[in-house]
């Protein structure tokens, strides 16, 4: 199973606050809009993205058809086939793509620790 890109989303409480502490880290702005409370840092090639106010946990994010860099990969797994395998292995989704669509989707579940895993189709 092909998942694309893998970022952590963390939700925070002070977006340029967690920025500044980031970029001490090594991160620079990759992508993002401050204006409407989220940014996407980079350090080579690991993601996060820092949310202000959009969710209350941290989410383990998957891009099928995205590799690190943004951009489309020739080959991927679509969201909705890899929802297929998720469920045909018994795990249960919190939130399903509608299967009669393509394109953009996603799919989230919860692993056994609570923790959410989005599976966010951007083509």
């Amino acid at each position: 199973m092909k998942l694309g890109a893998f970022s952590v989303s963390l939700a925070v409480k002070d977006l340029q606050v967690s920025k500044a502490f980031y970029e001490k880290l090594g991160f620079s702005v990759f992508a993002g809009a401050p204006e409407r409370n989220y940014l996407i840092m980079k350090n080579e090639d690991k993601l996060i993205g820092l949310f202000q106010g959009m969710f209350e946990k941290n989410i383990l994010t998957f891009n099928p058809g995205w590799d690190q860099d943004a951009k489309i990969l020739e080959s991927f797994d679509d969201v909705r086939e890899i929802q297929k395998s998720l469920k045909g292995s018994g795990l249960a989704l919190d939130r399903e793509a509608d299967e009669s669509t393509s394109g953009p989707a996603s799919i989230v579940l919860t692993d056994p620790d609570g923790n959410h895993v989005l599976i966010d189709q951007h083509v």
